[in-house]
């Protein structure tokens, strides 16, 4: 999963049927890459399981059974796609953009609008004033898990948790850095991210206009 996450994703990683099924019942995802052969209930159950109670993220199907049944039986189970190992790393890439897109289209619009401030999710961009925000991939996400908590507190700890997927506390100020990156490229007249000395940080943008 490294690669994706040099493509700007965040990327949780559950090592069995249980523990996935505690990260999807904990977090909402934009995409599951559920291995049919997953440890413990193989993919198929968990796939079922989840559609069984309303879980609508896209799933995307890896595995190595490639008969026309197996695919067919996944489908039918509620999955989205499905990708037979050995696979290419560009195609994986284009699969998880292509049902990120189709699950933003399925749901609500894709841009968040804050004032003058533009988030396109789909398109992982921002603009302000009707001027492109030249982001890096990790001050994107930093944006966007603020643009999803307007007027809440966020701690450190929590965008060390999502934005870094680290549960060990940083041993530096890198969150502290990056929050002024972000800051300085939003601009700050006004400036949309508060601090709240020794507690984090609270996104309170302009009014939709």
């Amino acid at each position: 999963m490294q690669g994706l996450r040099e493509e700007g994703f965040a990327v949780d990683h559950a090592a069995n049927s249980a523990d996935a099924a505690v990260a999807v019942d904990v977090h909402e995802y934009d995409l599951i890459l559920l291995d049919v052969m997953i440890p413990g209930k193989d993919g198929f159950e968990l796939c079922a399981q989840w559609r069984k109670g309303g879980l609508r993220t896209p799933i995307l199907f890896l595995t190595a059974r490639s008969e026309v049944r197996d695919r067919v039986a996944g489908l039918d189970l509620g999955g989205d796609d499905y990708l037979i190992k050995p696979y290419s790393f560009e195609e994986l890439l284009a699969r998880v953009r292509m049902l990120i897109r189709r699950g933003a289209s399925a749901s609500a619009t894709s841009v968040l609008t804050f004032g003058d401030l533009a988030i396109d999710t789909r398109t992982r961009t921002a603009r302000r004033g009707g001027v492109d925000l030249d982001l890096t991939a990790k001050e994107y996400q930093l944006l966007e898990f603020f643009a999803h908590r307007v007027g809440s507190l966020v701690t450190r700890t929590d965008l060390w948790e999502h934005v870094w997927e680290s549960y060990n506390e940083p041993d530096s100020n890198v969150v502290d850095v990056y929050v002024g990156y972000l800051r300085n490229k939003l601009g700050r007249n006004p400036d949309l991210i508060k601090t709240r000395r020794g507690a984090g940080y609270v996104f309170e943008p302009e009014p939709k206009a």
